[in-house]
């Protein structure tokens, strides 16, 4: 199936819930690795899913990625806004610049803390571990509602443990890599969390999938 633009919007519109909808978006390989050999998960799903991968990012209000992931991905300022999530404050320098925000903790170091603020807008939130919670709630505050996270998996492992996390958009690439790499998702607890397809579309032997949680 070939599909324009327009179609991806169509397929991945957000829900209007008036509260912030979490939406992740991975690709992996056929036996669920989230990574090539090179170590990056770009590389993996093609044209099609670098179309989708655009299209997400320009629905969405905020993205929310991982310092380990901007970095090996090779990030940098877009449209919207990029929150890096990052405990120790290691941040990508290319994103720190005006107009990018840092999730931190607010025991994380307060000289960085006070040294990012110069540039980038920093929320910290908990004592050990991010609040999600009152992050997302600071996130809606400032009419964020649509929130994509990009990972990488010890991130969205967190979101779903804490069952944060509203839809998975996942792209399953025509491939097998064996190897050691991460699954989308990994943490230390083994959670249970039900999900609907919302969509199956297979476009240039890619598989696009759309999952949505399953809510009370």
């Amino acid at each position: 199936m070939s599909l324009d633009d327009a179609e991806i919007e169509r397929l991945y519109a957000y829900p209007d819930t008036g509260r912030p909808w979490v939406r992740t978006n991975f690709v992996a390989t056929l036996d669920g690795a989230a990574h090539a050999e090179d170590g990056r998960s770009g590389s993996l799903g093609g044209d099609v899913d670098t179309r989708v991968f655009h299209v997400l990012r320009s629905l969405a209000d905020v993205i929310v990625v991982g310092a380990g992931t901007a970095r090996i991905e090779g990030y940098g300022p877009g449209d919207v806004p990029i929150a890096v999530v990052s405990r120790r404050l290691d941040i990508p320098e290319r994103l720190v610049v005006p107009g990018q925000l840092v999730i931190t903790t607010a025991d994380a170091p307060a000289d960085r803390i006070e040294h990012l603020r110069e540039t980038v807008d920093v929320i910290a939130l908990g004592r050990g571990r991010v609040d999600w919670v009152a992050v997302l709630a600071e996130l809606a505050d400032r009419g964020w509602h649509r929130v994509l996270c990009e990972g990488g998996p010890t991130l969205h492992g967190e979101l779903v443990a804490l069952d944060l996390v509203d839809e998975v958009c996942l792209t399953i690439a025509p491939v097998l890599a064996a190897g050691d790499a991460p699954r989308i998702a990994h943490g230390a607890q083994s959670v249970d969390r039900a999900m609907r397809l919302g969509h199956c579309v297979a476009a240039e032997d890619v598989l696009l999938t759309r999952w949505v949680r399953e809510r009370a």
